[in-house]
This record gives structure tokens, sequence and C-alpha cells, in this order.
């Protein structure tokens, strides 16, 4: 039963049918294998007093009050489920989320909706009030927090003289300079006043409260994580220690020659050697334990999952996919015209799944909108135009591509014609990063809302 993807009968109403239900029929099948809110509900129960998440146990009654935090793309989900189990037993919540949806509920959760990609207004809203919940605090209390890619968007709190203006500046010049995320993250983290582990160190170190944090590790080359149920360390959101350093952050600036790009104060904050502050690389483990609950390569594996239930050969390609995001699409494109003609490397009919986050290089001013994914899967039907019996989907899996509201993109070997029948050059629309409103044109944008989960992108070739 489709479940993620709602426009799922529009998308295959034209072109390449049978190809187009494979790649969409996968795509929901791994997305409902990943939410969060399945996922947390699975290892999370409450026994009178006693708190269970996997292999952990908690007496509240040993506790004050029991807190919720939560930022990221994937947060409604996870809010939901620990909210679900917690109930009145949450004193205070607080969440900075990019989309608010009909169906969410929450107990006695505060809800901010942040800015993503870039960040805005309420979003560092919901960070001061996180602050201010955290300093009240005591020892004896217990906070939870739920935690996703974007955060360091959705919950922004740029340090003593930079501006949120000039924050917002950076994060749009990051963003387009093609860096990787790692890379990027090195100095939003370093220029925040919640980003990089400072949340976990406040509720930690400064207030020796206990943490209990469930986190969607979306980073491309993680270390693949223990089993969920099993504690694991995890570095990197406002709610665990940060593997970047000052020095990560100034290679940055330079590597990438974003010195005249970026907004003064923050090149000079993170160049002053007496005001700019390392963010913390370990918290105590006796203070905070972590439950990642998503990690990137989960969707290639729920995939190929889902591919032996139906019967179909699946090859996962690499989770490891980084680049220019046109660029892999015309990879994609190669690779399925070697397997139609020559079933090399797999034999038809098949899937080839791979997961990663691409990037697109920005250079001027986009004349429309776009994501990655949407630029991926253009760049793919380039290649394959004309061809009967190939579609690919390229989503990023939080349910909203770059700055649009659409997960991604759906093509097949009519896609080119169809967009030339509308007066489109697929070729303009990649160098004006528009491809959003292209995709939107033909109708062949993928809509799901918030999916809950957030493992950066996942791509779906089906040839038959």
């Amino acid at each position: 039963m489709i479940k993620k993807v709602r426009n799922y009968d529009e998308l295959t109403g034209r072109g390449d049918v049978e190809a187009r239900k494979k790649v969409l029929q996968l795509m929901d099948y791994t997305l409902q294998e990943v939410d969060a809110y399945k996922r947390i509900k699975e290892i999370m129960h409450l026994e009178g007093n006693v708190l269970h998440v996997g292999e952990r146990s908690w007496d509240l009654s040993k506790k004050n009050r029991v807190y919720l935090l939560g930022a990221g793309k994937a947060c409604n989900a996870m809010a939901q489920a620990v909210c679900e189990v917690m109930g009145e037993k949450i004193a205070k919540g607080i969440i900075s989320v990019k989309i608010v949806e009909e169906q969410d509920r929450y107990c006695n959760t505060e809800v901010y909706v942040g800015g993503h990609p870039l960040p805005n207004e309420e979003g560092m809203e919901a960070a001061k009030a996180m602050i201010d919940l955290i300093e009240s605090a005591a020892a004896d209390d217990l906070f939870i927090s739920v935690c996703s890619g974007g955060s360091s968007a959705l919950l922004t709190y740029p340090v003593e003289g930079i501006s949120l203006e000039d924050e917002i500046a950076a994060q749009d010049a990051l963003l387009k300079s093609g860096a990787k995320i790692l890379e990027i993250n090195a100095v939003r983290r370093h220029i925040s006043r919640t980003n990089g582990g400072r949340l976990a160190e406040l509720i930690c170190h400064k207030k020796g409260a206990e943490l209990i944090s469930f986190q969607i590790s979306d980073a491309v080359g993680k270390p693949f994580p223990t089993e969920r149920s099993k504690p694991g360390y995890f570095r990197g959101t406002p709610f665990g220690g940060d593997q970047t350093s000052i020095q990560d952050a100034r290679y940055m600036i330079v590597n990438y020659a974003l010195q005249e790009k970026l907004p003064k104060s923050v090149v000079d904050y993170i160049f002053d050697d007496k005001r700019v502050q390392e963010t913390p690389f370990d918290i105590d483990e006796d203070k905070i334990t972590t439950f990642v609950v998503g990690n990137l390569v989960d969707s290639c594996i729920a995939a190929k999952e889902a591919a032996d239930r139906m019967g179909i050969n699946c090859m996962i390609l690499t989770t490891y996919l980084e680049g220019e995001s046109s660029q892999a699409g015309a990879f994609f494109s190669s690779l399925a015209r070697e397997i139609k003609y020559r079933d090399n490397p797999i034999k038809k009919p098949c899937f080839v799944v791979c997961a990663g986050e691409t990037t697109c290089s920005i250079e001027e001013k986009p004349k429309g909108v776009g994501g990655p994914s949407q630029e991926v899967v253009l760049g793919m039907a380039i290649g394959i135009r004309g061809i009967e019996g190939i579609a690919g989907a390229s989503i990023d899996t939080e349910g909203t591509d770059g700055p649009t509201t659409h997960a991604g993109g759906i093509v097949d070997g009519s896609t080119y014609d169809r967009l030339e029948e509308e007066g489109i050059n697929i070729f303009d629309v990649l160098r004006e990063h528009s491809s959003g409103n292209a995709l939107e044109k033909i109708g062949d944008y993928i809509f799901t809302g918030n999916t809950g989960t957030n493992l950066c992108d996942l791509n779906i070739l089906y040839i038959y």
C-alpha cells in the first residue's frame, strides 16, 4: 500500500508507466521502513515509572522533571513517538521543525517553525527558549532530545558579534560553495551558541543533568552504527560532541575562497584566537546515552530488502555518493544503458539503488527554484532520452529537496521530449538551477510531505 508518495497516481499516469510504478513502489516501501516514528516506538516503552529504551532503563521516580528538546527535518515524527510513550510525564517540550503537518500531535510541547536551508527568526527564538529552559533545570532533571539533519539551520543562535542576518548570509554562501556538508558544518558550528554539541554541553556539563538522545545520522561516510537498540557514541548536532575543529573551519574558508563572500563578522570571528571557542569534542558518557535510529546506509538496506520481497534483482551501487548533482545523473544514465543493452553489472529486470548527498555549485543567482535531487534526475533524463524500459527517481528522504516543497523528481525516456514540448530547454534549466520549476511544469515532481526520516538522498533506477 502506498503511504508516503502522495502523488503516486498522477506520476504513474504518464510516461513509462511500468518502470515508474516499480521505482515509486520501492521508494514508498523504503520510506515506510525507515520512518523514525516507527523505529523509536520499536525500542522505547514505559512500564510504570520505568522508562525502557533498547537495552537501557531509567527509573523516573528518581528524576525531578522530564524535558523534551528537538530539531531537524524529521523532528516531527521523532517528537511524536516520544510524546506517545511519555505522555504527561513530559513537563515541557521545545522543538524546531521545518514543516508543520495537520496530523502532528505532541504533549506539553512548544513548536517553532525554523528556516531551512537558511535560518530564520523563529528558529533563533526556539534556540533561545531551549537555552533558557536548560539554564532553569536541575541536576536531577532528565532531558530527552530528538534530532535529525537540518538542525544547523532550524536551530540557529549566532555568537555575540554576529547578527542573524550575517548568519543567514553566511549559510547561503556556504551552501552555494559546492563544499561537502561536514566542511560547511565546521563553520556553522563554530559561530553558533547551540550547534556542535553546545546544548549537550550545557545540559550534561554545566547543569549536570542526564540526556537521552535519539539521533538520525545523515552524514556521508560515517561508520555503520551499532544496532539501534544499543547505545552508541555520536558526534554532531546540538546534542552530541563535535568532530570538527576551529582549524577545519579556517581551512574550509580558505580552500573555497570564501574570505570575500562571507560576512566580515563571520570571518573575523573564526580567525580571532581570542574570541572563537572550540566546540565540545566529547560529552560525559555517564550523562548522555545516544541511540542512532537511522543512518544513511539504512535506506539502501531497506530498499534491497523490499526489492527481494518484490522478487526483483537489486544492486546497492554506493552509499557514498557525492559530487555535482547533474553529473551524477549523467552517470546514472550511462549505467542504466549498460544494464539495458548488456546486462552488466547486473541482469535486468533490476533495481539499482544508492544513497549519499550530491550538491549544486551555484555561482550566480538562480533563475528559478530546484534542489540537488531534481538536478540529478534531469541530468539522467538527457542520457536516457527516447529509451523505453528505464526510469529513475531521486529524493531528499526528508521530503523537501533544497528550497522546494517537493521531495525530488522522477524521469523516464519520455521526459526530455515532454519538456521540449513545453518549450523548456533542459540544459538551460540545469544552468539556471530551475529544475523544480521544470519538473512541476510536466508534473514529474515527487511530493511526500514530512516522511519521518532524514537520510540524505535516495536514488532508485529500474531497468527492464
